[in-house]
């Protein structure tokens, strides 16, 4: 296991080193957004993109990019939105609404979607059952931002119960601010909670079947007790290791849900990057996303053998 998560881990900076550079290229390769002479940060941006070399190839560039991100964790100065700010500091700034907002979701959906799943397996083959598997199909086929769109209108146009825009402020726990958190929240829910319930429903009906099963039955174990006992421990392993993925992934939010409910995070900064030609702000953001990307699937990876030690990632026998 020891030798696998290695392994992966250098593939995954590979990896990620090559997303890097096919974007920070693609970047580069644009026409570079005019500084105003007025202002006294331009001549600190152009005496920085002489030192990283914005005249060099492109290569030349991405080393000298590297090595600053590398020894000083430098990613550069906002050209453009902020201008003159350091772009790591924005980032952070912007970093806890994402993550509070997707943590939010992930609590509500991850018991709710498990719940519905085992209902639904318990239930197979009656109308509870496909009515619960024709809803998921439906929710998982549909994005999430129809869903904001109906949520803004009915619970906060009709009914009014929650304001239409995220409050600001960073009174990140105040009972007003969890209020104004919970159309977000609503709307990043119903994919999750889909995806947990199809996966959920999947495996617990494969175990119901097993023969296992039927032997702990003849043993005189109850339906019930069966159920508990053995059919969802051996269905978790596979259950598990999606909601250690999803708390990874919590990361990486929704840039169009925080778009529309005005969530002061890291993908309304995405957008507004692509918008207002914020480049190093969108690499710094690239490498964001890609970076929980990758470490979500290897921990999903990972957390295979520690849940089930019948499993060894990566062994040959």
């Amino acid at each position: 296991m020891v030798k696998y998560a290695l392994q992966r881990t250098f593939y995954m900076i590979i990896v990620f080193l090559i997303i890097t550079l096919m974007c920070f290229i693609l970047i580069r390769m644009l026409p570079q957004p005019a500084l105003p002479p007025e202002d006294p940060h331009s001549q600190v941006i152009e005496l920085r993109r002489e030192a990283l070399g914005y005249n060099e190839p492109y290569l030349v560039q991405f080393g000298l990019f590297a090595k600053n991100v590398i020894t000083k964790f430098d990613w550069g100065l906002s050209e453009k939105l902020y201008f003159g700010q350091d772009v790591w500091e924005i980032f952070v700034g912007k970093l806890p609404a994402t993550m509070i907002v997707n943590l939010y979701s992930i609590l509500l959906s991850i018991p709710i979607g498990i719940a519905l799943g085992i209902f639904a397996a318990l239930k197979k083959n009656t109308w509870i059952d496909y009515a619960i598997s024709t809803l998921t199909m439906v929710v998982i086929s549909v994005p999430s931002f129809v869903y904001a769109f109906i949520i803004q209108y009915i619970f906060c146009y009709k009914l009014g119960w929650f304001p239409f825009l995220m409050k600001s402020g960073t009174d990140w726990f105040s009972w007003p601010m969890f209020v104004s958190m919970i159309p977000a929240v609503m709307s990043l829910s119903f994919g999750v909670i889909a995806g947990f319930t199809r996966t959920t429903r999947a495996e617990l009906t494969e175990v119901l079947t097993s023969e296992f099963m039927l032997l702990a039955r003849t043993k005189g174990l109850t339906k019930a007790q069966a159920t508990i006992r053995h059919a969802l421990k051996n269905c978790f392993v596979v259950i598990v290791p999606g909601i250690f993925g999803e708390f990874i992934g919590i990361l990486g939010g929704s840039l169009i849900i925080e778009r529309i409910f005005s969530v002061p995070g890291v993908g309304g900064l995405t957008l507004n990057a692509i918008t207002g030609l914020d480049y190093n702000i969108f690499i710094l953001s690239t490498c964001f996303y890609t970076a929980i990307g990758l470490a979500a699937s290897l921990v999903v990876d990972i957390s295979y053998g520690f849940i089930d030690p019948r499993i060894r990632m990566g062994s040959k026998k």
